[in-house]
């Protein structure tokens, strides 16, 4: 059983998938806390909801490490062994991350490296824009850039003709969650071995 930390700043939609699968018996994972930096999140309801610790951390007027060494606190208290980030909108000092290297996910609505750094719906909008035919989700290790780590895992679908940026955000959600899920339980294995920018899935 492997302790999970989720940050989230939005509704962490993703979430959900991830509780219903640890709920319905189909990933041995416990969720030991969730941290928003958003007060009002709808993320910190979600997670009372299903009884995981939901705690709201204000970031206002912090350096970005003395509050990331706040949220370690928090996390340690906890016992976490792997971090997910779901809509969080902060990005992470460079202590927090090697503190962490290689044991914080990222889910990004996108087939990276294409369309990195976007948020959300703007997303979708750009990868419609583009008239690309092909959209998809990256679940990541994170690094010191914005969407630069290692990459984990794809999922991709087709873009349709009469596909909108709602209607992208709705399909490439189900493959978030699928990937998130996949990705830990592969960490929970001891199965992904991370080399350079390289991340290699050990049979």
């Amino acid at each position: 059983m492997i302790n999970i930390g989720v940050l989230a700043s939005t509704k962490a939609s993703d979430l959900q998938g991830v509780i219903d699968a640890i709920e319905a018996g189909k990933l041995e994972a416990k969720i030991s806390v969730l941290i928003s930096n958003k007060k009002d999140a709808y993320c910190l309801e979600r997670a009372k909801k299903h009884n995981i610790k939901a705690v709201f951390i204000d970031g206002k007027g912090k350096e970005r490490e003395d509050f990331d060494k706040e949220v370690a606190k928090v996390l340690k208290e906890n016992k976490v062994k792997l971090i997910l980030l779901i809509g969080y909108m902060r990005y992470l000092s460079k202590w927090f991350v090697n503190k962490y290297r290689n044991k914080i996910m990222n889910i990004h609505p996108s087939l990276l490296p294409a369309f990195a750094g976007g948020m959300d719906l703007n997303v979708h909008e750009e990868i419609l824009k583009h008239g690309c035919k092909v959209t998809g989700c990256t679940l990541h290790f994170v690094d010191e850039g914005a969407d630069t780590g290692p990459i984990i895992a794809q999922k991709a679908i087709p873009i349709l003709e009469n596909d909108t940026a709602d209607t992208l955000k709705e399909k490439v959600q189900k493959l978030e969650q699928e990937c998130i899920i996949e990705g830990i339980k592969l960490f929970a294995k001891g199965k992904l071995k991370v080399k350079g920018r390289i991340v290699r899935v050990l049979k």
